[in-house]
């Protein structure tokens, strides 16, 4: 019996012996990352509304959304080294706490540096939480079911951006901005009571057994595995960061809800698809998932002003973008092993952050140099890159079994 195993027995033995799957404590963890990507995006629907209350420019109301990324991205590997003992479940409640914290002062802040200062500290809690969540998943299913129990905890971040950011910009424009994050703070109230009913407890490393990020980063498939995190979601968030931009070059300034909407909806149904066939199909899923979204970034290259294309493409990606955390995480998870899960995640965390701000950064430079025709090269070189490594990398990143 593998450790963490073992420790399931330890900290819940009715729920090993049973194999049962662990749906409400899953969708415990799941609600968690539906927090984290609402209290991250949605003032870039709001920032009309934030801009007029805090009395600044719409570029400076911009700003909440980077800091927080900051945060998210600065903490996520130091705060893991530190409560690397510490007892996983007061860890996970002090981190969601920090959303009931930060978000309450946004709601109630007239002051722009101390809702700046709000945000950057959401994004510390968020950076502990994404670093938390595959593991602790890992923990509370059998080992047979790691992939699903994977899929049902990362669910949240589809609903959110299909569903979540939405409703929060809707509400927003019919209550206010300030009543968008009082009901994010009333939504973690409910999920702290959710996860003390549903969430167990598990111990952290012992120190002796404390592993370092540089004895991570030279476990074989790792670094692989990353790279592929780091070019796949590069690509993504060129695409999605200027999807309005590109949308209004072919012709579709109008519709980017309309796209959206496809392609929120298609990822949850990737999700749903990665969840099924996950535990064995994962190597395929990775190559299907990269070469479909490398053929939609030419596509989409020829596609000017053919909307029925371009709204297919969206669509289409979308599906091979659903599950994407889910498959990564897991790699990860099962290339690392069980002992450096715990620190592979908050790794695998900063290095999505990194991704998401090189995606901004490289899509603006693109954008204002050459125009959004440039994506679909840039978009496919990224990809074809990432499809060649998973596929090299099959010893022990992307097995075949």
């Amino acid at each position: 019996m593998s450790s963490i195993e073992l420790s399931n027995k330890e900290n819940n033995p009715a729920a090993v012996s049973s194999e049962a799957f662990p749906w409400l404590g899953l969708l415990a963890l799941a609600m968690t990352g539906f927090i984290c990507i609402m209290t991250e995006t949605i003032p870039a629907g709001l920032l009309p509304q934030i801009s007029r209350g805090l009395q600044i420019s719409e570029a400076m109301a911009g700003q909440l959304v980077t800091v927080y990324a900051i945060g998210s991205l600065v903490a996520a590997i130091p705060v893991a080294i530190v409560t690397g003992g510490w007892r996983r479940r007061p860890l996970l409640l002090l981190a969601i706490a920090g959303f009931l914290v930060f978000n309450s002062i946004t709601a109630f802040s007239s002051s722009y540096p101390v809702t700046l200062a709000a945000r950057l500290f959401a994004g510390i809690s968020a950076g502990v939480l994404w670093g938390m969540i595959g593991g602790y998943a890992l923990r509370m299913v059998p080992s047979k079911l790691s992939g699903r129990g994977m899929a049902v905890a990362m669910v949240g971040t589809p609903i959110a951006l299909a569903i979540g950011v939405p409703a929060g910009t809707f509400l927003g424009s019919l209550m206010g901005w300030r009543s968008v994050f009082g009901i994010m703070s009333a939504l973690t109230v409910i999920l702290i009571a959710w996860v003390l009913w549903k969430i167990p407890d598990y111990p952290g490393q012992s120190s002796d057994k404390k592993i370092s990020v540089y004895g991570v980063l030279t476990t074989p498939g790792v670094i692989p595995i990353l790279f592929v995190v780091l070019a796949w979601m590069t690509a993504h968030n060129i695409l999605y960061t200027y999807i309005a931009p590109f949308l209004a070059a072919n012709g579709l300034g109008g519709s980017v809800g309309t796209a959206l909407a496809f392609f929120g909806f298609a990822a949850l149904a990737g999700i749903w698809v990665t969840g099924m066939l996950i535990d064995r199909w994962l190597r395929k899923l990775v190559l299907i998932s990269l070469a479909a979204f490398a053929v939609i970034a030419i596509v989409l290259g020829y596609s000017s002003n053919h909307s029925h294309t371009i709204y297919l493409m969206v669509t289409v990606w979308g599906l091979t973008f659903g599950g994407a955390a889910t498959l990564l995480q897991t790699a990860l998870a099962r290339a690392s092993g069980e002992s450096k899960v715990d620190m592979v995640m908050p790794i695998n965390t900063t290095v999505w952050n990194l991704a998401i701000a090189a995606g901004g950064t490289v899509g603006g430079v693109l954008l204002d140099k050459l125009g959004t025709g440039s994506f679909s090269w840039t978009l496919f070189i990224l990809l074809f890159l990432a499809l060649i490594i998973a596929w090299r990398a099959k010893k022990h990143a992307f097995p075949p079994k």
